[in-house]
């Protein structure tokens, strides 16, 4: 019963889940093209188009009223630092990297519409992180479906590997998020200093 709603909806699952975060259904969906439910060149496809197309969405969000959610949401105000770091660092890396860094796969692409990248540029290295993101996700969830039937057979079953998979998924991303802020602080700090060593002092 369960294969065949996989079979039936794992596309439109993908492309649903892809559209916004999308992490946890591509590595399921990368899961179950192991078990063969699922094509794993089709669910990259689809994932690829619907993450652009995702993306691509919040930037003109961003881009158009970003502003106003900048003004009345705090929780995206507290996230515009970090982003407009990486914009400085490298405009078109930054934003393949936030196609990457968790809690900003939404926040992202609406702060960088709304700090004035140019849309043609975002449309382009949109494309390209959503190339290097959906085959790396699914083919993970591939591997994982491949090492879970070598590991142990016993424990057979889609629902089993899949709650295995969503425990080691959420460790993973807590652990990608912890280095990911350690390196946002090491990196504010370091420009706070060079910012601070940079003014001249002030006369009494």
């Amino acid at each position: 019963m369960l294969d065949q709603f996989v079979r039936d909806w794992g596309y439109l699952a993908v492309a649903a889940g892809t559209f916004a975060e999308g992490e946890t259904v591509l590595l399921a969906a990368g899961y179950a093209s192991r078990a063969g439910w699922l094509e794993l060149w089709r669910v990259i496809l689809v994932a690829v188009v619907a993450a652009s197309a995702g993306d691509q969405f919040f930037y003109w969000i961003g881009r158009l009223w970003g502003a106003a959610l900048l003004r009345r949401l705090p929780r995206l105000q507290a996230k515009l630092g970090r982003v407009l770091l990486l914009l400085r660092r490298n405009p078109g890396g930054a934003v393949v990297a936030v196609r990457f860094l968790y809690g900003l796969r939404i926040a992202g692409p609406i702060l960088i519409g709304a700090a004035g990248v140019a849309p043609a540029r975002f449309a382009v290295f949109n494309v390209i992180g959503a190339l290097l993101w959906a085959p790396l996700v699914a083919g993970l969830g591939w591997g994982f479906g491949h090492a879970w039937e070598h590991a142990s057979r016993r424990l057979a079953g889609f629902e089993q590997g899949l709650l295995l998979l969503l425990a080691v998924v959420l460790l993973g991303s807590w652990l990608v998020r912890l280095a990911v802020r350690a390196w946002l602080r090491r990196a504010m700090a370091r420009r706070s200093q060079s910012q601070g060593a940079s003014e001249p002092p002030r006369s009494n």
